[in-house]
């Protein structure tokens, strides 16, 4: 898969492994990290963690790209984008430049306030829409989309999200 990054923003992360993953494909995975803006690139393999603690520990934002989709995280209470936001998101801009569109839909923990935590999805959903519309994709190739569910599956850290997936 292209992600559109540089291979120097680029640290290989070692084997995770996840023990209490329903889903084989996902108990076991090698992850990529973008090096954020003016860090030294590193290519060393970067220290292995449990997938629930990658971002419980840190909690703040972060974005992943898994089997094709684009997954923001966030901090609790904050629809602050991670940095990087830009480069996670380029073969989607190539993706919705050939003709496909974007689909973006927004989770929450289960902890707090049902409706202020959707009203918080839905920024989320918004911040992640006003980034893509900042690199130029129309706005009528956008769907925001909401799950039956808006509660995200995973830990507290990983369930408080937004997903950008490609559509025909």
């Amino acid at each position: 898969m292209r992600l559109g990054v540089p291979a120097e923003k680029l640290a290989l992360a070692g084997t995770q492994t996840d023990a209490q993953s329903q889903d084989w494909a996902h108990a076991q995975r090698i992850e990529l990290q973008v090096q954020p803006a003016g860090a030294a690139a590193n290519i060393a393999a970067v220290p292995q963690a449990e997938p629930q603690q990658a971002n419980a520990g840190n909690d703040g934002p972060s974005v992943a790209v898994e089997d094709g989709v684009v997954k923001f995280y966030f901090g609790v209470g904050s629809d602050s984008l991670a940095d990087g936001a830009s480069e996670a998101l380029l073969d989607v801009v190539a993706a919705v430049n050939s003709g496909k569109r974007a689909v973006i839909s927004g989770f929450t923990d289960a902890t707090g306030d049902a409706a202020v935590n959707e009203e918080l999805s839905k920024k989320r959903a918004f911040a992640v829409r006003d980034k893509l519309l900042s690199l130029n994709i129309p706005e009528d190739k956008i769907e925001l989309e909401r799950p039956q569910s808006n509660t995200g599956t995973g830990s507290n850290a990983q369930a408080r999200r937004v997903e950008v997936r490609i559509e025909d």
